[in-house]
């Protein structure tokens, strides 16, 4: 394994990630990282989950690459959600923290215009942007990308999944032929290759583990009920996983507001995320689920696209999702960073062909558990005290 240092980059830009805990190169940073220092003209498409590094991977060489001597906009990054186009440009800024000429802004529907119009006009030499934003401030002539050096497109699956693909091309026809695109995805599919195809010249091809493949790290487990026993079975599953911290997606905003509304009738820490709430409702959810105030977050896949949370230790499938890189994406939401995770599908007996389906195409196997009883959610609670208890640390000196 490599060192930050030896993959070539400078040392106030190591001095800032290694204060933000990064002590190695992780999988994706070391492919990545040299391919964008060595030629600036390299385009790439990257394969890799969420939660392997990338925003790093291409992050850290933009940060090196910035000529702060030039005002104008150099590097575009695109991603599909205002939170993930925030959090990338809070990590920018975090890898930039002994560069502090450099100049970066994050622009995203929902929140004020006037205020985003104001920091570009200030100067941005990196702009973290959703497309349709980006491209509204296009056409008031407000970003100009005529001189830009690099266009990242972070989670280009999930961008062409929310009906970005006609603001993609629009973007990416406003830049100059001659710069470097880079391309990040959890899945390779055939609108993923159209747009490389169009729009990138011989694109180096880097892939972490297997195409359109989870995480290796995740534990795949499936609960198999009759659909009238789903909701206790959902209970019966949290409740054996104490220390539980995660999502459980549903398939409609309706499921998901039942269900939360259930959950938490019931006693449980959860809240609700889908579309049909306001953006400041939206905003409140996810702080209290950052900072676990809210340990279950019951969203759909659109609400939860770009949705960028560390260390959750499960993903629970409500009901099996009806496309494989559906199933992929919520997958990768645990395990992340090296770290164990549990993705979980409640089924029922109907969907046996479609579970094969996901199992071969992933060439992974589904544990298959029975749902637990109460005595064994009983003897798993009380276990899980009692390693609390052990673990509290008392003062004898008073």
């Amino acid at each position: 394994m490599k060192t930050f240092e030896e993959l070539g980059l400078e040392h106030s830009i190591v001095t800032a990630i290694k204060e933000q805990g990064f002590q190695n190169p992780m999988s994706v940073q070391e492919k990545v990282i040299p391919v964008l220092l060595e030629n600036n003209e390299t385009d790439v498409i990257a394969l890799a989950q969420t939660g392997t590094g990338k925003t790093a991977a291409y992050g850290l060489p933009i940060i090196q690459n910035v000529n702060t001597k030039k005002s104008h906009t150099q590097f575009l990054i695109l991603s599909p959600t205002r939170e993930l186009c925030l959090q990338i440009a809070d990590d920018l800024s975090d890898f930039a923290k002994y560069k502090n000429d450099v100049k970066i802004a994050a622009v995203f529907g929902g929140s004020s215009i006037e205020r985003q119009i104001q920091l570009i006009r200030n100067g941005a030499h990196i702009i973290s942007a959703t497309p349709g934003r980006l491209l509204d401030l296009v056409k008031r002539k407000v970003v100009d990308l005529s001189k830009i050096t690099a266009v990242v497109l972070d989670e280009a699956d999930e961008m062409l999944n929310m009906g970005f693909r006609d603001d993609l091309e629009a973007i990416l026809k406003s830049t100059p032929d001659a710069k470097n695109t880079l391309l990040f995805s959890a899945t390779m599919s055939s609108d993923i290759r159209a747009i490389a195809n169009k729009f990138m010249f011989e694109p180096v091809e880097i892939t972490i583990g297997k195409k359109n493949v989870g995480a290796e790290n995740i534990n795949h487990i499936c609960y198999t009920v009759n659909a009238k026993d789903r909701y206790l079975s959902l209970k019966r599953i949290v409740d054996f996983h104490p220390e539980i911290y995660g999502i459980i997606f549903c398939r409609t905003k309706r499921e998901t507001q039942e269900v939360a509304d259930l959950l938490m009738k019931d006693g449980y820490n959860a809240e609700a995320l889908h579309g049909d709430l306001s953006q400041a409702q939206r905003e409140t959810v996810m702080n209290k689920f950052r900072h676990k105030n809210v340990r279950l977050l019951i969203a759909t896949d659109v609400a939860a696209r770009g949705l960028d949370v560390d260390n959750l230790t499960h993903v629970i499938n409500y009901n099996l999702p009806d496309e494989l890189k559906v199933y992929t994406h919520h997958s990768g939401r645990t395990g992340r960073a090296g770290k164990a995770g549990t993705s979980i599908v409640i089924t029922n007996l109907k969907e046996k062909s479609k579970l094969r389906t996901i199992e071969n195409q992933t060439n992974k196997k589904f544990e298959h558990k029975q749902v637990p009883t109460g005595d064994e959610i009983c003897a798993k609670q009380l276990f899980h005290l009692v390693d609390r208890v052990e673990k509290v640390e008392v003062d004898d000196s008073k």
